[in-house]
């Protein structure tokens, strides 16, 4: 555990007495993932409110990297005592709630159940978010989440359907469950649609798009297999595949994935359907994309999935959304916000695509829909409903400490 005390001084200097301060444990930028950057997103935001300090994070560790000062220190993976070590110091120092962002995969030990560690040692008032809930857990992801849901104050599920699981599945009590949308930024696309397409070399076409860390749970093949079915009623198409292969996929293949995928298109002749761009996008070129885009796409593998980041942008872009039907796209896409393709099927995503393509009208009423649901998940109104739920853990913890 590497402690970096000049930045906890610093932050205690600055902050007032009465400020809200919280430490949240996660991943954490440069780290390319996905909760890194959604905890990123989530603690710039709750410095701008009036009243908490400038949050402080504890960094999950995979290999060292070179951080901001916003890490207080950083938790080795695989190394265990270094948990109750983390949890130690966080008991001395004067944070008034911890939040852990939980995914399995983030931390160590079998399905990560180092983290129970952490969490019996700490003393402080304790939220968990959590990135994925799932309906068929093994007994031991059963058993990590259940007891986190005894230590916690509070849990943070991104849907609604994720909540009846945590109750139905997991015996977590739903007064304890807090249903908060996955924020989305609040940055505004830098030019006009059509200008954003000329821009890119897109202009006169029909754009898709996927955005996020490649990887072969992502579906894309079956994505430019539809782009390929697509294309021959709608040559004006091109299939953005957007971002570089999840650096974990790098580690333990390469780029294998990203080259069948390539592959793939060659052996479909769409060179000029279907464009990558490999690399790690900023969050104002992910907003221009998603701009410029007449559809976004999903065609994920897994329909456990109870959270999706790049849906959420997609759907707080009031985009036409085709996805296949994974539980947080299911809820995001009902009632009419976009449109559901079956698993493993190009034939269905591309009928789907096709409907949006011939029907702009019907694609019209989706975006209208889809801003609608949209307009509640901008990062500053999900940063308040954290807050407010921060706030309301504070006095029942502290009755706890003095009984």
């Amino acid at each position: 555990m590497k402690d970096r005390k000049h930045h906890s001084i610093q932050e205690e200097k600055t902050a007032a007495e009465d400020d809200l301060r919280l430490v949240f444990l996660s991943t954490y930028p440069p780290r390319a993932c996905g909760i890194a950057t959604f905890t990123q997103d989530l603690v710039r935001e709750l410095e701008k409110v009036p009243g908490i300090a400038a949050p402080s994070v504890v960094a999950m560790e995979r290999e060292p990297l070179q951080y901001g000062l916003r890490v207080r220190f950083t938790i080795r993976e695989q190394e265990r005592a270094d948990y109750v070590r983390a949890a130690q110091c966080l008991n001395k120092s004067k944070a008034d709630v911890v939040v852990i962002e939980h995914e399995y995969g983030i931390y160590g030990g079998a399905d990560g159940e180092y983290i129970l560690d952490f969490a019996r040692a700490l003393e402080k008032p304790l939220v968990t978010t959590l990135h994925t809930v799932l309906p068929e857990p093994s007994a031991n992801q059963r058993r990590i989440l259940t007891e986190l849901g005894l230590l916690s104050s509070r849990i943070v599920t991104m849907a609604a359907r994720s909540k009846e699981l945590l109750e139905t599945v997991y015996g977590i009590g739903g007064e304890r469950i807090e249903v908060i949308p996955h924020g989305v930024p609040l940055l505004k696309p830098s030019a006009a649609k059509q200008a954003l397409k000329e821009r890119y070399g897109l202009a006169g076409r029909s754009v898709m798009s996927t955005f996020g860390l490649l990887s072969a749970g992502k579906g894309i093949e079956y994505g430019i297999e539809a782009a390929a079915q697509v294309a021959k009623r709608h040559p004006e198409l091109c299939y953005l595949v957007l971002g570089k292969t999840h650096p974990n996929v790098v580690a333990q293949e390469g780029e294998r994935y990203r080259e069948r995928l390539e592959a793939l298109v060659r052996e479909y002749g769409i060179e000029r359907n279907v464009r990558f761009v490999n690399r790690y996008l900023t969050k104002q070129e992910i907003v221009d994309y998603l701009a410029l885009s007449d559809i976004y796409l999903t065609p994920y593998l897994g329909k456990d999935q109870a959270v999706s980041g790049t849906l959420a942008y997609a759907a707080g872009s009031g985009k036409a959304i085709v996805s296949t039907p994974y539980r947080y796209a299911e809820e995001m896409l009902a009632e009419g916000r976009g449109l559901l393709a079956a698993f493993r099927d190009a034939g269905s995503i591309a009928a789907a695509v096709e409907r949006i393509l011939d029907h702009p009208q019907e694609a019209r009423r989706m975006e209208e829909k889809m801003r609608a649901l949209g307009r509640g998940m901008f990062w500053d109104q999900v940063a308040r409903h954290y807050e407010q739920m921060f706030r309301a853990v504070l006095p029942a913890a502290q009755v706890r400490a003095v009984g």
